[in-house]
């Protein structure tokens, strides 16, 4: 399965739009798009033009069913574009308009008449045969939402060749980390023991009791495994792998892969905690720094 973003946008458009003959007008346009980013879940936001307003149902149970994921922005409109021919209004439409106008200026004397303009836009809209849009919208929704799809596809896949990236880089920091740390352990332990040397004033020869001896050995081991960092690298691996392996498998593996991000930052931040040596350190930034990219782009999976 691939992997999806969840940023993408998606259009599509029918010309001389019209259920029947009638209705069917060269200039009308209907019109849909398609905008998403990324969010913790799907939120949908529908903005349909009046005459669009009751396939708001069919569009949200057509999203819901396609996308998973995702702030999901819907625009719906119809655009009466000037076809050059202006159709004569009938004679009982401006009867009827006469009447209703006659009436409000009874009430309201200071309202303005009604322009030609105003006349012919009226009776356009009221002589009008009634229009369902219910198939029309239908199509353009799924050629959009195909579109979308697509886009967010294959965004995913450069989210995913920059996710493997990073991963690869990680994997070489923590192959880095690896034989430094006997090597660390070691010194640390040898040091610890040196100081307690100092401390119990035997630097002038005097030979430590078998219990002082006992005591350092135990102390120095038991801060050899405080900052021992092997672990942290094999959970780190650990994660690695299994980032790896979500993003071959595919499907929705956005929320799983940003968890295994923040068990890896845990890791990494441990691993500079306990850090005694400037290059642990340095690997441990190098590690964060990689670490938060990822995070930045996982945001963005569905």
């Amino acid at each position: 399965m691939a992997v999806y973003s969840m940023t993408g946008y998606g259009s599509a458009q029918q010309q001389g739009v019209g259920s029947t003959p009638e209705t069917q007008r060269p200039g009308r346009r209907l019109g849909l798009e398609l905008r998403s980013v990324n969010s913790r879940f799907l939120d949908l936001s529908l903005r349909l033009s009046d005459e669009l307003r009751a396939q708001e149902p069919q569009l949200r149970a057509l999203l819901t069913r396609r996308l998973k994921r995702g702030k999901v922005e819907l625009r719906a409109f119809v655009e009466e574009g000037d076809d050059g021919v202006l159709a004569h209004p009938s004679v009982p439409l401006l009867q009827q308009l006469g009447a209703l106008q006659d009436g409000v200026l009874s009430w309201l004397p200071q309202a303005p008449p009604l322009s030609v303009a105003d006349a012919l836009r009226l009776c356009s809209q009221l002589g009008a045969p009634r229009q369902d849009w219910g198939d029309a919208v239908q199509q353009l929704a799924d050629q959009a939402l195909d579109a979308l799809i697509e886009a967010r596809g294959r965004e995913g896949e450069r989210l995913v060749a920059m996710l493997v990236e990073r991963v690869q880089a990680l994997r070489a920091l923590a192959l880095q980390a690896q034989p430094l740390v006997p090597e660390l352990v070691a010194q640390q332990r040898q040091r610890f023991l040196q100081r307690w040397a100092d401390a119990m004033g035997l630097a002038q020869g005097d030979a430590p009791s078998e219990a002082a001896q006992e005591r350092a050995l135990s102390e120095a081991t038991a801060f050899a495994l405080r900052i021992d960092v092997a672990e942290e690298i094999t959970r780190l691996q650990g994660h690695l792998d299994e980032i790896e392996r979500l993003l071959h498998k595919g499907g929705e593996v956005g929320k799983r892969l940003d968890f295994l991000i923040q068990e890896l930052h845990r890791e990494a931040n441990t691993l500079g905690s306990k850090s005694a040596t400037m290059e642990l350190t340095r690997i441990s930034v190098d590690m964060k720094v990689l670490i938060e990219q990822m995070r930045e782009q996982v945001q963005n999976i569905e």
